[in-house]
């Protein structure tokens, strides 16, 4: 099992369950972070969290971590022996710092990609894409865009493994995909 990957893809393709299955077959050990806020007014956003909560096998450890992925990989990495991280999403991760100013930003940005490239048990990052679609007609839309696909393609650069879920089927983008240098 390779120690870091990426899964990526749009909504609704599968990437949670795919994530979930990897580590289900080869690890007992399991840090789950969440990067949602509990937003207890909305129902169906409560809906969603609690259907990936109800199939999460009740040993795995969630964490739930809205703004301090960093600390929480962290805090992770410094156990004797590393558990498993899924990390659940990148893109909801990305969509609580928008109303951070760029340099702020990028000293997260660039701490993640550290932890990540420095983790020292198996790491899974669930991604989504979000560049498919016309370009966002208002800044807030567009700047949420920039970030999470950079940051998707840089952690893609650092990762083991690379898939690409889409309509329920996953492909390996390391295997069959050809990189491009940024």
């Amino acid at each position: 099992m390779p120690a870091s990957i990426l899964i990526t893809g749009p909504a609704r393709s599968g990437k949670s369950e795919f994530a979930e299955r990897l580590i289900r077959q080869h690890h007992n050990d399991v840090v789950y972070i969440a990067t949602a806020f509990q937003n207890r007014n909305d129902h169906e956003w409560q809906a969603r969290i609690a259907k990936h909560r109800d199939r999460r096998p009740p040993a795995w450890k969630t964490i739930e971590s809205p703004r301090d992925l960093v600390g929480s990989i962290r805090a992770c990495n410094n156990q004797v022996v590393p558990p498993c991280v899924l990390i659940d999403s990148l893109g909801t991760w990305v969509a609580n710092w928008l109303e951070d100013d760029i340099a702020a930003w990028k000293n997260e940005y660039d701490d993640l990609i550290s932890e990540i490239a420095t983790y020292q048990g198996l790491i899974i990052c669930v991604a989504e894409e979000t560049g498919w679609g016309v370009v966002p007609a208002y800044a807030t839309g567009r700047l949420f865009r920039d970030r999470l696909g950079k940051l998707t393609r840089q952690t893609a650069a650092i990762v083991d493994q690379a898939y690409l879920v889409v309509a329920g089927y996953a492909i390996d983008l390391k295997q069959v995909g050809v990189a491009i240098d940024a």
